[in-house]
């Protein structure tokens, strides 16, 4: 193939992430955002050693799975993969990505593992329990608009008024700020000259509970009278909405940063407060603005369910024969070290961002839970720290999977057995290679699908120290 040159081919399948394998007679090219079946026209725009990558131009012919999708703006808005397809259909696709980079890697242990499948999300729509929409324009001086990236592009956006990943609440949060300010003369932030005020629109919702917070982020470039007036505003139309929800707290966040990111320089509460609560099996979370949560409430439940399951601690003793002290590394807000610390003697948690951790410890304390320590820091230099030795390691890293310097480190508390779960498998396979090189196996794994219509899943592993 040559470089800047268009092609037509079938999508033979589709790699993980989101890469279709298209065959032109004898040669192979990648190109993202194809579906299993289609015929597609590409035009290359890169080849390298022999590996050519490009991009999508046009469908010609629709997969024989494909449906209509339930979302007007898919295609358009960059958020969803394969909303085109039947629910079950991308649960297939993903259990065979993951399958495919397992059985890449596990080939090399001396004994077979278990694979279990994919466990689907109790809900496959109106799902999400956070949502950052952008404030931008459509086109280039367009109209204002307010929700997600088109795909493929950095500055125009897509104003979803009909995201199927959320639900109603926040399709009517969405419209009911647009039209507010799309009536005031108030400019969005420009991401070339960085001017303007309007930034984020940030909206999360407890599955439970009902409870909403919902934050307004702008920058401070605006006279203090014309931002009073325009929050006042904002204020008032939000709280007038119809929602099914309670509004918990409404907040207005500033945030001067030249970084695309939601993030706060300063948070004023407008009305009630900065946090609400989510129920996950049995247990009372504190979820704040910023707070890591699982963004699929309800399949948080089936994940953190597959990985105590895993976890099987009623059978783990410690060292003195009663019950195991227990490392949740990268734990977020706690979430699984309070699902394993009633049978547990102690649960220590390691997570770097110190919000997350002192909401973890209020969640523990209003949990009845006085056997977890949670501590702020990087898992590569708290171990060093940390007196206690595990009998049971729960690992749950960020997407780009544990630091290559952390992982000696881990592996040489040398405990019998090691959850891993992993939301980016091709992180989890480099990382099963140096448990594999160190004397581990992988006993079982089983994929959870936490965020159905997009490319991403989740992976649970169990690993056991070969005995000899």
């Amino acid at each position: 193939m040559k470089k800047g040159q268009v092609y037509e081919g079938f999508v033979e399948h589709v790699d993980f992430p989101n890469k279709g394998v298209v065959r032109v007679g004898e040669e192979v090219c990648i190109v993202k955002n194809s579906l299993p079946g289609q015929k597609i026209s590409f035009c290359v725009n890169k080849v390298r050693k022999g590996k050519a990558e490009g991009r999508l131009i046009e469908v010609l012919e629709a997969s024989s799975i494909e449906q209509a999708s339930p979302c007007s703006h898919f295609g358009l808005c960059g958020g969803c993969t394969y909303l085109s397809l039947p629910y079950a259909e991308q649960l297939k696709i993903k259990e065979e990505q993951v399958k495919k980079l397992l059985d890449g890697v596990l080939y090399k242990q001396s004994k077979a593992y278990e694979f279990q499948g994919i466990k689907a999300s109790p809900v496959s729509l109106g799902y999400r329990n956070k949502m950052e929409f952008s404030f931008g324009d459509e086109f280039k001086d367009g109209p204002l608009a307010l929700g997600m990236h088109k795909r493929g592009s950095f500055y125009d956006l897509v104003t979803v008024k009909n995201c199927q990943l959320v639900d109603q609440d926040y399709r009517t949060v969405l419209c009911g700020v647009l039209d507010y300010f799309s009536n005031q003369n108030v400019k969005h932030l420009h991401r070339m000259t960085h001017e303007g005020y309007l930034r984020h629109l940030l909206v999360r919702k407890a599955v439970k509970t009902g409870e909403m917070l919902i934050a307004l982020v702008t920058t401070s470039q605006i006279s203090e009278q014309v931002e009073q007036e325009l929050i006042e505003g904002f204020k008032h139309c939000v709280l007038q909405l119809p929602l099914e929800g309670k509004i918990a707290g409404l907040l207005h966040i500033v945030n001067d940063s030249v970084a695309d990111v939601v993030q706060s320089d300063e948070t004023h509460v407008l009305y009630g407060q900065d946090y609400f609560y989510e129920e996950l099996l049995g247990l009372r979370f504190k979820v704040s603005t910023f707070s890591f949560f699982q963004t699929n409430s309800l399949g948080a439940e089936v994940l953190y369910d597959t990985v105590r399951s895993y976890v099987g601690l009623e059978q783990v003793k410690g060292a003195d024969g009663g019950r195991p002290v227990v490392f949740d590394l990268y734990s977020g807000t706690g979430t699984i070290a309070q699902l394993m610390a009633p049978v547990a003697e102690k649960v220590i948690g390691v997570e770097i961002v110190e919000e997350a951790v002192e909401a973890a410890k209020k969640n523990a304390q209003q949990n009845g839970l006085t056997n977890c320590e949670f501590i702020a820091g990087d898992v590569l230099k708290v171990l060093d720290e940390v007196e206690e030795k595990p009998d049971f390691i729960i690992l749950d890293p960020p997407r780009d999977g544990i630091h290559p310097k952390a992982l000696p480190k881990i592996i040489s508390y040398g405990v019998d057995r090691i959850v891993y779960v992993s939301c980016k498998p091709t992180s989890l396979t480099r990382d099963l290679e140096v448990f594999l090189e160190q004397g581990y196996t992988v006993e079982k794994a089983v994929c959870v699908d936490q965020f159905p219509w997009t490319a991403n899943v989740e992976t649970v592993v169990l690993l056991a120290k070969e005995t000899k």
